[in-house]
């Protein structure tokens, strides 16, 4: 095995020991699900940012701006957006509701605000979806394991789904967060050495632009490359209506967010959480734009980023570089199984069919589940094509599903059930019609997601007044 092999191989182990270290501390499903509600500023800081960098953030991200240049930023910050909303708006009112009425998932709340049958709805979209980004996360890692292994792509997604099934089935949120202390440092400073390292190797960002406009041979071409809105306002205001909600509404999020101490804990990590992915927006798109000059003729543009980390830099420098990549990909994998876990288990499970489960039977289901979660989201990531492709799925459905009933029925009474229920399915009808019927494309500039999520907001704006709930539901 070559250097990178064994960096990468007992890092991956040193994960897995701490996972089950921490296995030691689950004592039952309140410390599986929301870490005892016992996390410090620091400690939800670091569960929050370690998943919120993670495969579409890097590798997709790299991957885009390979393709289409600089404006591939617009994916994190309109990120960062939904984030700062999680922090300043959505984030302090929810965790009070979660710690007076013992939320454990954004399912609790589902059904403490409409009823058991919207939170059912809900729960299986996100269930389905969620298998979807986790086979996003997947390939993120095969792609690693890929270039620095020469493994083939199902044996690198089947080894990334080994690591991070067992710490988090040992552990759950809790085990999570403490490995994501480790991965969210090594990650961090991963990608910021890289960035000098790989624009000095292609002669800066001088050098950069002129190999680009010698590769391009078109001045119109270059430019676009070059330009903040270069891949259009279309994609871009769909970045926004996809990726901003989905980060104040998330069910990984949010359960991370019952995880706090207090409301100033939220507030103030959930804040720096969105600061350092503002500042972090812009370096996995310089990175892409350099593997386009490094490897111009990639038929896979996800493995932009993990060639560039290999092929520019020394020995030291990239094994860490692409230790940071790895570990983007597995924080972020554990945040989707914990979404997957707890729409299984406690949301449809816990729900539907055996209500009175005990607190050890639901901690045994909850490691089954994960494990079964595992297996599908292997099969699913050989199937789909890239990391974006899978990523857009889950953020579709959440986004067009959950942005409507959510936000109105946080902050007012009005919004009914029969309101919320009409909303997400208009949402859902909406977007596979048009992503079907009419090529992914909406309104005017809007695409299929854009105009979803627009048309649910106008009708739950519309229920609410013509229809209102008429007693808390």
């Amino acid at each position: 095995m070559n250097g990178y092999v064994w960096v990468i191989a007992f890092y991956a182990l040193f994960l897995i020991a701490v996972g089950m270290v921490m296995r030691k501390r689950v004592k039952g499903a309140d410390d599986f699900f929301v870490g005892g509600r016992k996390f410090g500023p620091i400690l939800l800081f670091i569960t929050l940012v370690a998943p919120n960098i993670g495969a579409g953030s890097t590798v997709g991200v790299a991957g885009l701006g390979y393709q289409v240049g600089i404006s591939a930023i617009w994916w994190i910050i309109a990120s960062a957006i939904g984030t700062f909303i999680l922090a300043i708006f959505v984030g302090p009112t929810i965790w009070r509701l979660a710690k007076k009425h013992n939320f454990y998932t954004l399912g609790d709340y589902l059904d403490f605000r409409y009823n058991r049958n919207f939170r059912g709805l809900i729960s299986l979209m996100m269930a389905i979806g969620t298998i979807a980004i986790f086979a996003g996360q997947l390939m993120g890692i095969a792609w690693i394991l890929s270039v620095v292994a020469g493994v083939t792509k199902p044996i690198g997604i089947l080894i990334g789904a080994v690591v991070v099934v067992l710490y988090f089935c040992a552990g759950g949120l809790l085990a999570a967060a403490y490995v994501n202390v480790i991965e969210a440092t090594v990650k961090l400073v991963g990608f910021f050495i890289a960035v000098p390292f790989v624009l000095n190797f292609v002669g800066g960002w001088n050098g950069l632009e002129a190999q680009v406009a010698l590769n391009l041979g078109d001045v119109v071409k270059t430019t676009s490359y070059f330009s903040t809105d270069g891949v259009g306002l279309t994609t871009i205001m769909g970045f926004f209506l996809m990726l901003t909600p989905s980060f104040f509404i998330s069910p990984g999020l949010i359960g991370k967010v019952y995880g706090g101490k207090n409301e100033k804990t939220v507030l103030i990590s959930t804040l720096l959480c969105g600061l350092v992915m503002l500042a972090f927006s812009v370096i996995p798109v310089i990175l892409g734009m350099a593997a386009s000059v490094v490897v111009p003729n990639l038929t896979e543009r996800d493995l932009a980023l993990p060639i560039v980390m290999k092929e520019c830099m020394p020995f030291w420098a990239s094994a860490l570089a692409l230790a940071a990549i790895f570990s983007a990909e597995i924080s972020a994998a554990d945040a989707v199984l914990y979404m997957i876990t707890s729409s299984f288990t406690k949301d449809l499970y816990k729900s539907f069919i055996k209500p009175d489960i005990s607190d050890e039977e639901l901690l045994k289901s909850s490691r089954i589940v994960t494990i079964v979660a595992g297996i599908i989201g292997v099969v699913m990531a050989i199937i789909l094509p890239n990391v974006i492709s899978a990523l857009s799925i889950f953020y579709s459905l959440m986004s067009v599903s959950l942005t409507a009933p959510m936000l109105f029925g946080l902050f007012s009474k009005r919004p009914s059930t029969t309101a919320a229920f009409l909303s997400a399915i208009a949402g859902i009808i909406t977007t596979v019609v048009l992503q079907f019927g009419n090529d992914g494309k909406g309104l005017g500039i809007l695409n299929a997601q854009s105009t979803a999520i627009l048309l649910t907001i106008i009708l739950m704006i519309f229920m609410m007044y013509a229809f209102p709930a008429k007693s808390k539901e």
